[in-house]
């Protein structure tokens, strides 16, 4: 019997995408599973030339020569799967994917990427404001230098393994289907380790602590992530490393507050200061300053002084500092200070003094330009 076009098995036109070929698949697949047509001669047919089809379409040289010469172009290396089994094997991925499960992957010794790590570091507000250079202790599973990973005692030999015959993977049923797991007997190894490593007692991973460095830019924020790549667990079977993410915690500060990149300082002035205004010094991230007092100045006023906040980790302008003042009464006045006060006191009754501008409506005002 003739074999049908490609193609046309899956459905799909001459210029379909790897995507589109694989959704086709995946399709047919699921229509034409044995488990949901069992007995059925024609549906197992079906199965096996879709997965025939695939096969061929999804490998670019097989493909170009099947779209040039059609089968003969193929020399006996069309595909074909001598059962169901053996599909699940080729197509392990595929098939966790349409039916849900997961560890699809092609046999159990298929290059895996490692684990990826978490380290949490605590830093101080100054540390964060002014950037550093700080080390890492980092416990971590490296290869056994023993065994060279393999978990086997150098020099010993390793079997087969009987339940996955070598493959590293075995089928199981879920319900109206079968799926292709990590064999529990040798853990995808797909050999029997018959003398275990008298350093790593057949694991092929040691544990071990490193020191890394890393810099901790400027202006980092509580919670941030410093991710860096291939600093993580060694992946299995040759696989590259994981990554190793580092999530910043930073200290509250006795001095600021922090507002994004803002810096926020709380500053007392006595309601002479207040009154008949005066200079101040101010501490900021760097050196000290000194700040003008205006004469009047209310309790609740900021002052922002651009560029004194905190840097942004990318660069760019820094953030402010903004200075809020915060008004004294005074307490515990001796007699000759209240004397003094009522004094003041009548001296406004009889001329009234002019009243300061709610610190909001003068905001408002600065916005709307009056």
């Amino acid at each position: 019997m003739a074999k049908r076009d490609y193609y046309e098995v899956l459905g799909v036109e001459r210029t379909a995408s790897e995507d589109e070929l694989k959704r086709a698949y995946r399709k047919l697949a699921f229509q034409y599973h044995p488990d949901r047509n069992p007995d059925d001669p024609e549906a197992e047919q079906k199965f096996k030339d879709a997965a025939e089809a695939y096969d061929v379409l999804r490998d670019p040289e097989k493909r170009r020569r099947y779209d040039a010469y059609g089968f003969d172009g193929l020399n006996g290396g069309g595909g074909g799967f001598a059962s169901s089994d053996d599909i699940f094997g080729a197509f392990s991925d595929i098939f966790g994917e349409v039916f849900g499960f997961a560890g699809g992957a092609r046999g159990g010794r298929r290059p895996q990427a490692g684990m990826d790590l978490r380290y949490n570091l605590n830093i101080s507000f100054r540390q964060a404001a002014k950037g550093d250079e700080v080390t890492l202790k980092i416990p971590s599973n490296v290869p056994c230098e023993h065994c060279g990973g393999s978990g086997a005692e150098p020099g010993s030999d390793m079997s087969d393994c009987r339940q996955c015959r070598g493959t590293g993977h075995v089928q199981q049923a879920q319900g109206f289907f079968r799926i292709s797991v990590t064999c529990p007997t040798c853990h995808g190894r797909g050999k029997i380790i018959t003398k275990f490593c008298t350093e790593c007692h057949g694991a092929g991973m040691t544990s071990q602590v490193r020191e890394l460095k890393v810099r901790i830019p400027a202006g980092v924020d509580d919670g941030s992530r410093l991710r860096l790549r291939g600093e993580g667990e060694p992946g299995a079977n040759g696989g590259p490393h994981g990554d190793l993410f580092v999530v910043i915690s930073v200290e509250l500060d006795k001095t600021f507050e922090r507002q994004g990149q803002n810096l926020v300082l709380r500053r007392s002035i006595t309601m002479v200061q207040a009154a008949l205004g005066d200079k101040i010094e101010i501490p900021t991230l760097d050196d000290p300053i000194t700040v003008d007092i205006p004469k009047g100045t209310q309790g609740g006023e900021i002052f922002q002084l651009r560029g004194l906040g905190m840097p942004h980790p990318g660069g760019g302008r820094r953030g402010d500092l903004l200075v809020e003042v915060r008004v004294e009464t005074p307490v515990g006045l001796s007699a000759k200070q209240e004397e003094l006060l009522r004094e003041f006191a009548k001296l406004e009754e009889e001329k009234p003094l002019k009243k300061a501008k709610n610190f909001f409506k003068k905001a408002k005002e600065k916005v709307m330009g009056e």
